[in-house]
């Protein structure tokens, strides 16, 4: 390696290391909060995505007297045995079995509480309807599908917004192999499809990563078919590209019906996605379009970063890339908001005051 390497080399060693410092304050200054404990007993049925059930399962462990983590087939086997104050279930979706909402069924008869948080909101909609009034009470992420579901007769809804398993998204060393200028991972739906596509003229010269499942729908591969990373990456790793990444890009789902939707009540989405909190949480600077709600939870142009249009997108990249204490200050009040207000341990004590 010639010196423009070594120095390269250098360059970039030093200003991880100066990240991850003052991230390293940042956290350490995060409030301790006073303890808080529930004398209860719950059995959490988990949806199958590990990132949030790990963070759900430790924060429950910590705040009340016993947490079973059981499994969809033998939830009513293990209600019956273990006799919880609560089952809590998770989405209810995709690994459930078709009679699930049966042992729902038998397990309220038996007069053991149920609440089910929906977490896929409002892109399932068409298989969420017909669940919302089997258990006691209904968490849902969006704000949105809270008037719809008691408008279906649901008596207990309540909105109560995703979180971050801080255990696992948080600042730390990259490998060599996960450094990029500008990261997306996530799949390929059309409007991020549409927003690359148009994009790729002014990313082709940079250092780009763009993974996940569908992206052979991109056209212009010819501009971007070496920043391409087909499939899925798991959580683990996708913690280290956030990190390694100087920006990492955050574009929400369509909520359109069809094609990759269920949204079949056509209900418009005003919520933001877990990986608002799992970007911040790593200690790196976040662009995302806006929802409705996303200035209830952070404060664009303080602790992360928004675009409107294509146009602007780009003019903020490329202000950002060349502006690294500006980046690196927004990124670390992105994590300082995110580690005092949307952590699992946080969103926990607010759901047990909800149940």
């Amino acid at each position: 390696m010639g010196k423009a390497g070594n120095s390269a080399s250098y360059r970039q060693g030093y200003g991880e290391g100066y990240r991850l410092g003052l991230c390293q304050a940042v956290e350490k200054r995060v409030a301790q909060a006073p303890p808080y404990h529930r004398d209860m007993k719950i059995l959490y049925i988990p949806q199958g995505f590990h990132a949030i059930d790990q963070g759900v399962t430790a924060a429950l462990r910590s705040l009340v007297r016993e947490c079973i983590v059981g499994e969809a087939p033998n939830m009513l086997e293990l209600a019956t045995r273990e006799r919880p104050d609560l089952v809590l279930v998770m989405n209810g979706l995709h690994i459930f079995p078709g009679n699930h909402l049966e042992d729902i069924a038998k397990i309220r008869g038996m007069g053991i509480r149920t609440a089910v948080w929906f977490v896929d909101d409002p892109y399932f909609t068409e298989d969420t309807a017909p669940m919302c009034t089997a258990y006691d009470v209904v968490l849902t992420h969006e704000l949105a599908c809270v008037p719809f579901y008691r408008g279906l007769g649901a008596a207990n809804v309540h909105y109560l917004p995703l979180a971050v398993n801080t255990d696992m998204f948080k600042p730390q060393h990259p490998g060599p192999g996960h450094v990029y200028d500008i990261c997306f991972i996530g799949n390929a739906f059309w409007n991020r499809v549409s927003l690359f596509d148009e994009m790729a003229p002014f990313l082709e010269d940079k250092k780009v990563l763009i993974a996940g499942g569908f992206w052979e729908r991109l056209t212009r591969t010819d501009k971007l078919g070496r920043s391409l990373h087909m499939g899925f990456i798991p959580p683990e790793e996708t913690v280290n590209y956030y990190n390694g990444a100087k920006i990492v890009l955050n574009i929400h789902r369509p909520d359109e019906y069809g094609q990759d939707n269920r949204n079949s009540h056509r209900i418009k989405a005003k919520s933001i996605n877990p990986r608002t909190y799992e970007i911040s949480a790593c200690g790196t600077l976040q662009i995302t379009d806006l929802r409705e709600d996303s200035l209830s939870h952070y404060r664009p142009g303080y602790d992360i970063e928004t675009f409107g249009s294509v146009q602007e997108l780009k003019d903020k990249i490329s202000y950002y890339l060349q502006h690294e204490e500006q980046r690196l200050e927004m990124a670390w009040r992105g994590l300082w908001t995110t580690r005092m207000e949307h952590s699992f341990m946080s969103r926990m004590k607010s759901l047990l005051e909800l149940v």
